[in-house]
Order: C-alpha cells, then structure tokens, then sequence
C-alpha cells in the first residue's frame, strides 16, 4: 500500500515568498533537487489543471528520474496541491502533495503531505530528501539579498 509523510517546517520568510519559491521554475530548480541532483525543469505552467515535467539528474552517476504532473489547487500565499507521477514503471501510481502556508509573526508555518508515495521508495528516503530541498528552501527564501 502507498505510503503518507508529513512535513513541518517554520520559515522566516513571508508566505507570499514561499509561495512562489513552489510555483517558479528557477527556484524549484534551485531548491527542490536533493542533495547530490541537478533539476531541469522541461515544462511548467502554474495554473490549476496546467502541469509541469522535471527531471532530477544525479551529478555524480547521471542517473536520471523524469516526473510531472498537474496542479490541482493554487490559493496565492495559503495552499498548494498537485499531483505527481514518476516515467519510471518501477515507480507506479500517482502522489498527491498538499502544501498549506500559515503567516506568522516571525515568518511562515509550513506544512507539507504526500501521498500515494509507491512502495518501491522507503519513507525516510522520502523525508531525507524532503529534508535536503526544505533546507535549501530556506536558504532561498530567508535570504534578503535587498536587490
């Protein structure tokens, strides 16, 4: 049976900022790929039952992992939810993923699901990696570079 994470992170960056780090190709290329990958971002459109296509590269072997999707829900600065499908037929099904933004006084509560990862990938894969891009997120939008 698929598996369900759940993410939780506060960030000190508004979430009109955070916002958009989800929805702009050049960030998500930026954040987005774990550790040790490069994104490329073939297609995107931000808008709910347009999609996008990535691919993940990893730099040291240049094994390659092809994914897309569609936008399912898009509230600017309050909630996000797409889903997502691997091109890998090891890697079947489709994933869910819900992100709700909270603005507080120091930033923005974070919040994020998925589900429907396949079986064939261990749920603390899934959060190492999540992990990896949630503190690269942070690193793009808690900076002020005041440009």
């Amino acid at each position: 049976m698929p598996n369900t994470i759940r993410l939780h992170r506060v960030l000190s960056a508004p979430p009109e900022r955070v916002y958009r780090a989800f929805l702009d190709p050049l960030a998500l290329a930026k954040w987005l790929p774990p550790e040790g990958f490069v994104c490329k971002v073939l297609e995107h459109d931000a808008r709910v039952g347009s999609g996008y296509k990535m691919e993940f590269v990893a730099f040291a072997s240049g094994q390659l992992h092809a994914f897309g999707g569609r936008y399912l829900e898009l509230e600017p600065g309050v909630r996000i939810r797409y889903s997502d499908h691997f091109e890998d037929a090891g890697l079947p099904g489709e994933m869910v993923t819900s992100i709700v933004l909270q603005a507080l006084d120091c930033g923005t509560d974070l919040s994020i699901t998925q589900e429907g990862i396949p079986d064939a990938i261990p749920p603390e894969n899934c959060y190492l990696g999540w992990q990896q891009s949630l503190n690269q997120l942070a690193r793009l939008v808690e900076a002020d570079a005041g440009v």
